[in-house]
């Protein structure tokens, strides 16, 4: 199955069938209403889940759940996440991805009012249903992007949503704390103030639903999830292998760094320069990569940079800086090639769909399996050498599943 070059991969997409091809051509320029509609989406996407970290210690105290009923409030959502991705696509499929996506948003709505309400019953069940509104809205968004946005664009603007998931979820880690002590109703009021932008986003995409006409009731076929594709399972892979070392270290990084001498703040502060860095990283991957089809070595690059990084926390501790620095450069390359990887690969929206639904449900079943085997391996050894060691042949594995992600081919061809 070597890779066919990349001319013969765009003659290939380009001739799938007529209609395609006419679909292609008449593919309309990216409008700003499209960019800040997709914006808007992408700032729902974690804001309501990041909040929680910061709230943690008082929604312990206050609703008087143990610590461990606390790690599964935590895990929770990438759980709902691995469970509801794969339903996404023949949904989409049916009732049209515009359509699903502002019924999300609306659960979405009152998933984070439910959550805020005053028992421990719907702070869980709550928790469920906006993390399926949210899963939706992972899935969906690469579909709309493959759908609506020229290929030679699809990066840019899938690094632009990167950039505002991720700015929003640091944000709402900053604010939470804050907004619990100011607000009436504390940590309650605080876990919904996110609502503001489900409610905006929901607007923003009503008006799109009107020429959203479900693939079911146009003949179109539904493209089956790609279970057999072995550049689908590479993507799989290299989506949960990033997304595994992302969600480890932000849950463990500050007791890293605790363990080792490094004060409470200055731990706190390590981590918010590592999501600044990562940020960065995930807004200049398209300005260096532009133009390019073949991504194999940047995705591979990207991850021994998040290798790297965990290996210097192992040989050099006191190189945090530079330790923070290598996992956020590396880190945000590769959530936004994982990210892309699910529209570039697919040969149409509805493949988009079907393979993002792939992606998204394993990928978030290994990150969730992450935090905890970190825990364990910890608890285990009463050191941090092993686990940070086993992350580090982890990165290696991520650069060799993204080394066949990257590659300019697309699932079609792939079969073949």
């Amino acid at each position: 199955m070597s890779p066919q070059p990349a001319s013969a991969s765009r003659r290939h997409s380009a001739s799938e069938t007529p209609a395609a091809d006419r679909a292609r051509s008449a593919r309309p320029a990216v409008s700003v209403g499209l960019v800040v509609a997709i914006c808007l989406v992408a700032a729902n996407l974690r804001t309501t889940l990041t909040g929680v970290g910061a709230l943690l210690p008082e929604i312990e105290h206050g609703s008087g759940l143990s610590s461990s009923w606390g790690g599964l409030l935590s895990t929770l959502p990438l759980l709902t996440f691995a469970a509801t991705s794969p339903l996404v696509a023949r949904a989409s499929h049916r009732w049209g991805s515009a359509r699903l996506l502002v019924a999300s948003l609306g659960v979405l709505a009152v998933g984070t009012v439910v959550r805020s309400l005053p028992s421990v019953v719907f702070l869980f069940t709550g928790t469920v249903i906006l993390s399926a509104a949210i899963a939706f809205g992972n899935v969906l968004l690469p579909a709309l992007i493959r759908r609506s946005v020229p290929a030679h664009r699809i990066q840019g603007v899938s690094a632009l949503y990167v950039t505002v998931m991720g700015l929003m979820a640091a944000v709402s880690s900053g604010v939470s704390a804050p907004l619990a002590h100011t607000v009436p109703g504390s940590w309650r009021t605080a876990l919904a103030w996110g609502v503001a932008f489900t409610v905006a986003a929901f607007l923003a995409w009503l008006p799109r639903m009107r020429g959203d006409k479900p693939q079911a009731s146009t003949g179109g076929t539904h493209s089956p999830v790609p279970w057999r594709s072995r550049l689908a399972w590479q993507v799989t892979f290299f989506m949960g292998l990033q997304s595994l070392a992302f969600y480890t270290a932000v849950a463990w990084l500050p007791s890293i760094l605790i363990d080792r001498g490094t004060s409470s703040t200055t731990a706190g502060w390590m981590l918010f320069y590592y999501q600044v860095v990562s940020l960065a990283s995930s807004s200049l991957l398209p300005l260096l990569t532009r133009g390019r089809h073949d991504q194999r070595w940047t995705a591979a690059g990207a991850s021994v940079l998040v290798a790297g990084g965990f290996t210097v926390l192992v040989a050099a501790p006191a190189l945090t800086v530079l330790a923070c620095t290598l996992l956020g450069l590396g880190g945000g390359a590769c959530l936004v090639l994982a990210l892309t990887f699910q529209s570039q690969r697919a040969g149409s929206s509805g493949e988009a769909a079907a393979l993002a639904g792939m992606a998204q449900s394993i990928g978030y079943l290994v990150a969730a399996a992450g935090p905890l085997l970190l825990g364990i391996l910890h608890d285990t050894t009463h050191s941090w050498t092993l686990p940070l060691s086993v992350l580090a042949v982890l990165g290696i594995a991520t650069a060799v599943a993204g080394h066949g992600a990257g590659q300019d081919r697309h699932l079609r061809q792939d079969a073949r």
